[in-house]
């Protein structure tokens, strides 16, 4: 292991039963133990995502072999390493996609799914980035294929997510619309980058992305939303327009007209994240630090910050996330 001493115990915050925000409350654990080819970081700071939420209300089990506890993203210090690991050494100070387990004080993680904090960023920036940072890329420029010169649709531009790709999108060149459900909202979106925002309480986004766009519709979606914005979605694409699916938060059964599909030559994928391979991971990790750690450490592109909680009040932090009025990411202090 290695020369920081390490405690046996740790405080963590476990889901105690499927339920509501209380159900979160603080335990006392074990502090795992880094396999071979793993890190053990003592967590300052971590991330909170919706996949949290759906896992404290049963809908998200952990992956098979994950820990049990909350948490898809964490920020510190390491202070073990495992015999096979390379790149790292203790007092190291990282940012990594966890499979679970993030809401504790110290966190177990693949030495290839951690990355430096980039230059600049607190532990609580740093925290903001893992899960949001590792879905856009995957999602928008790998899966849908997002290239300078072409325009880009995110739907709830003010999520952690659409704040994320809203930046990104427009450090590589597309035009970025996006939706929002307020004026506050949208015009939060127009500040990081993007180049119309739609209320979607007030305008229709299909009409809207038509005009925006010239009547030849948007090259790729990005939709966490489902339900009826899955047809709208086909309605508002160009022809030859990728729609990544990465969520489904109005309704995963959906009716939808293939015949649109065909004539504009449609593509709809679709992924989830937390259940992909260590290695796969690795590799988003890799181009991330390539192609978008140094508009990080330029400032050119910086995750959102909503709120920060303290560990023990995650409840008021899922609290938060569910109440809707967030723009960016909700994040745990840990230290």
């Amino acid at each position: 292991m290695s020369s920081h001493s390490v405690p046996d115990t740790m405080t963590a915050i476990a889901i105690t039963e499927p339920g509501g925000p209380l159900v979160l409350k603080a335990q006392r654990r074990d502090v795992p133990e880094p396999k071979a080819d793993e890190i053990l970081i003592k967590v300052r700071a971590a991330g909170v995502n919706r996949p949290d939420v759906f896992q404290r209300k049963g809908a998200y089990p952990a992956p098979k072999g994950a820990s049990d506890l909350p948490g898809l993203e964490a920020a510190g210090e390491i202070v073990a390493v495992g015999a096979n690991v390379r790149r790292w050494r203790v007092g190291d100070t990282v940012t990594a996609l966890t499979a679970g387990g993030g809401y504790a004080e110290y966190v177990t993680v693949h030495e290839s799914n951690a990355l430096p904090i980039p230059h600049g960023l607190t532990f609580t920036e740093a925290a903001a980035i893992p899960e949001t940072f590792f879905t856009v890329w995957h999602n928008v420029f790998q899966r849908g294929g997002l290239k300078k010169g072409e325009s880009f649709l995110v739907h709830g531009g003010s999520s952690g997510i659409g704040t994320t790709a809203i930046q990104l999108a427009s450090a590589f060149g597309a035009f970025v619309i996006t939706t929002a459900g307020s004026a506050d909202k949208c015009a939060a979106c127009v500040q990081l980058g993007a180049d119309r925002a739609i209320n979607y309480r007030e305008e229709d986004f299909v009409t809207a992305v038509r005009e925006a766009t010239n009547g030849k519709g948007v090259d790729v979606i990005l939709d966490m939303v489902g339900g009826d914005y899955v047809d709208r979605n086909y309605s508002a694409a160009a022809e030859d327009g990728r729609i990544v699916q990465i969520a489904s938060l109005g309704g995963a059964q959906v009716s939808v007209n293939v015949s649109r599909l065909m004539a504009k030559r449609l593509t709809h994928t679709g992924s989830t994240l937390r259940p992909r391979s260590i290695e796969f991971k690795g590799v988003i990790a890799a181009e991330l630090e390539e192609q978008v750690w140094p508009l990080l450490a330029d400032r050119r592109v910086a995750p959102v910050m909503d709120m920060i909680f303290p560990l023990r009040d995650a409840w008021r932090a899922h609290e938060r996330m569910e109440e809707g009025d967030h723009i960016g990411k909700i994040v745990l202090d840990v230290s």
